[in-house]
């Protein structure tokens, strides 16, 4: 990567981001070279060219792009810097595809600190090293001050699909079974706590975590793998009503199956909200032929992001492609969709 002369290095400490910084001139590169290429650094990216020259892959690709808009951008358990990188992983590896190059775009806004950029490009960088998904190449902009909210990541993550491997939302049949990797909620309660500055007796820490080695575990099991999904915006309930649409099918669950953290269901009570419909970043849904569910189950359950997995229900015919539920009282509702934003810019 051509270094061009500048005199002072970036004041990442009390410096601020200008408008310079996304003008495309020395102001541009010496953020590009000092902060993104230092922590992003790999042998890709010290192309230094408009796009990554990438080497050939075997199999079907899959494509993922995702926009991260966070309020606030630090919270318990994470930031919009590792959310940005765990939830495109996340959305390529429910394809059955393995991960392997992401690409990062960032709108900043003049006058945002460097300090939490540095913070936030970090945070990155150690998302993608440790799933081995490297940032190969990006952009950067920078909008006037009080045009923008800080900053705003774009992630595009690129993936290959292993023979004989098939997953798609319209693939539910009835009879399978519904599985759940663990507790929902804790990313949207997290978020909302620290932007309105709750406290609980009990930490409320977000799950946001890249799901691709649990993923590969549940597809090297050998279990008839049907739909993968990771419940992010509009939870798990809203999750459930677009694959059942794809489908055309029903589904039933069982409420006391669906683990829910008794700190996140007490905050939920509190607030007056429905942890089904609370945003997840580190859970994933599968449906599997009824003949492979306690073996997927087990599975999932030796990893250490699905030990709380359960079996939640299962598919039904149902022209009207309904979700309903048992409750733990014995009665019988529907999960519709989720009407409006319960919890605006979570992810």
């Amino acid at each position: 990567m051509i270094k061009p002369n500048y005199t002072r290095p970036l004041d990442l400490k009390n410096g601020r981001v200008e408008m310079s910084h996304g003008a495309g001139g020395r102001s541009m590169a010496q953020l590009i070279i000092e902060l993104f290429a230092a922590a992003f650094d790999n042998g890709y990216l010290a192309q230094g060219n408009d796009g990554a020259l990438l080497p050939p892959v075997s199999g079907r690709l899959v494509m993922s792009c995702d926009s991260h808009v966070v309020s606030p951008l630090f919270f318990a358990g994470g930031d919009i810097g590792c959310l940005s990188v765990h939830g495109t992983i996340n959305d390529v590896a429910m394809m059955g595809a393995q991960p392997l190059y992401l690409a990062a775009s960032f709108i900043l806004e003049e006058g945002f600190p460097l300090s939490d950029l540095k913070r936030i490009v970090e945070s990155m960088a150690r998302a993608a090293r440790e799933a081995g998904v490297p940032i190969v190449t990006g952009d950067t902009k920078v909008v006037e001050q009080g045009k923008g909210d800080g900053v705003f990541i774009t992630t595009t993550g690129v993936g290959v699909v292993r023979e004989g491997i098939t997953l798609s939302g319209h693939l539910a049949k009835s009879g399978d079974r519904i599985l759940l990797s663990g507790a929902i909620g804790d990313h949207g309660m997290a978020v909302l706590s620290q932007r309105e500055n709750l406290s609980f007796d009990a930490p409320i820490v977000s799950d946001t975590a890249a799901l691709h080695g649990l993923v590969a575990a549940m597809l090297d099991c050998g279990a008839e793998l049907h739909v993968l999904r990771d419940p992010t915006r509009g939870g798990l309930a809203t999750t459930l009503n677009e694959i059942a649409k794809q489908s055309g099918v029903g589904m039933l669950l069982r409420e006391a199956a669906i683990p829910v953290n008794p700190t996140v269901e007490a905050a939920c009570e509190f607030l007056g909200l429905d942890p089904l419909y609370v945003a997840n970043e580190g859970k994933l849904v599968a449906i599997c032929a009824p003949q492979d569910a306690e073996r997927l189950l087990a599975v999932m359950r030796a990893h250490a992001l699905g030990k709380e997995s359960a079996i939640i229900g299962e598919v039904i015919a149902d022209a009207h492609g309904f979700v309903q539920m048992t409750t733990k009282l014995g009665g019988r509702r529907i999960v519709d969709w989720l009407a409006g934003e319960q919890l605006p810019r979570i992810c």
